[in-house]
């Protein structure tokens, strides 16, 4: 179990300072995020550093049930990635459920929900929970969410991943709340259980005079400059994510690529390769995992609305839904990329493993590449 002291420490003494690309208009406070002296003094230590933000106490509600009230879909999602809600998550650790696709399904852990970046793609607007409250989300209850991984952990007998990132990302709103200063440490006195962080972000300085010991592996979701420029708004640009993968390599982490998603845009064959060359020469790369769009209608909906009808995403997407329910492109399209990708991969590290994301399995065997099943990034 963590030490509560462990918590206490950070709470009363971590000083929080302003998130890049994240300035929200409002702090909703909603049921729980009193309930100790550390949380309280997290929530003002929050709402101290944006002091132009309307604080809005919600105590009676939960933190899934905050309304906006705004009929138009995209004026919510915008609304929503404007609101910064604190309050706690009881059930922050959860085993995925993917069916229909070749994901192995692992464990992943939400401290944090969705994110303040503005992918035109983005797969999360479109889940239920999400659509309902679009919220950028803090839970306060770190210690009882570390607590439920310790129980998990304490009956392993080889090491297993658990995933930051699924539902958020991972290192976007550490500079307000430390996070990682005490989740790191806690994978790091672990036997088994093993910590993997996907970010966009570039926010690495918390992390980089902790003593890991490598039980962490940090993994950076990347495009290509041209590609980012035109999906990929108020987020980090890629050659900040490539200096960031750089830092944390230089101490230690072991560190992951996943270029997703591959958006066939004109000249795509030539950006991507262009891309794949620099990132390789510049970071040293435990895995690279490739992906391509793997959405939900609702997401896809707001894609439309952001690129209009006619954008390079939606003119190549199949016209039926794929047995996990989510929408891809073409068949054809994805293993014609896929093959491109991995081709320009093993001329140059012919030995670096390569997972494919969120893929079926007609994909993995017209890509000979059946053995790589489970090669992913949310996995050892």
């Amino acid at each position: 179990m963590i030490s509560l002291s462990l918590f206490e420490n950070l709470g009363s003494g971590y000083q929080p300072v302003p998130v890049p690309n994240f300035d929200p208009d409002r702090i909703i406070i909603t049921r729980g995020s009193y309930k100790t002296p550390q949380q309280r003094y997290l929530v003002e230590a929050i709402c101290s550093v944006y002091p132009q933000a309307e604080i809005i106490e919600q105590l009676d509600r939960p933190h899934n049930r905050i309304q906006l009230d705004n009929p138009d879909p995209l004026k919510l999602h915008y609304t929503g990635k404007k609101t910064l809600v604190l309050g706690i998550h009881k059930s922050a650790l959860r085993y995925s459920d993917e069916a229909g696709n070749m994901c192995p399904n692992y464990w992943h852990f939400s401290p944090y929900g969705f994110c303040p970046y503005d992918c035109q793609y983005c797969y999360l607007a479109g889940t239920p929970g999400v659509k309902y409250s679009p919220t950028v989300k803090i839970f306060l209850n770190l210690p009882e969410i570390l607590n439920q991984i310790g129980r998990v952990a304490s009956q392993l007998t080889i090491p297993t991943a658990f995933y930051l990132g699924k539902l958020q990302d991972a290192l976007a709103l550490d500079p307000l709340t430390g996070y990682s200063r005490l989740i790191i440490p806690f994978f790091a006195g672990q036997r088994y259980a093993r910590l993997i962080l996907l970010t966009k972000s570039v926010n690495v300085e918390n992390l980089l005079d902790i003593d890991h010991k490598q039980h962490t592996n940090l993994s950076w979701s990347l495009n290509p400059p041209e590609v980012s420029s035109a999906f990929e708004r108020n987020v980090p640009s890629p050659d900040e994510r490539i200096a960031a993968m750089q830092k944390s390599n230089k101490v230690g982490y072991p560190v992951r690529a996943v270029i997703m998603p591959i958006v066939p845009v004109e000249g795509w064959k030539k950006i991507y390769s262009n891309f794949i060359e620099n990132l390789l020469m510049s970071v040293p790369l435990e895995r690279i995992t490739l992906g391509q769009i793997c959405s939900y209608s609702a997401a896809l909906k707001l894609t439309e609305r952001k690129l209009g009808k006619n954008n390079p995403i939606s003119n190549r997407l199949e016209k039926v839904k794929s047995n996990d329910g989510r929408v891809r492109f073409l068949l054809k399209l994805r293993i014609d990329i896929y093959r491109s990708l991995i081709d320009k991969i093993k001329k140059l590290k012919p030995k670096l493993p390569i997972g494919l994301c969120m893929e079926e399995y007609q994909v993995f065997k017209a890509l000979n590449m059946e053995s790589a099943i489970g090669c992913c990034n949310c996995v050892l």
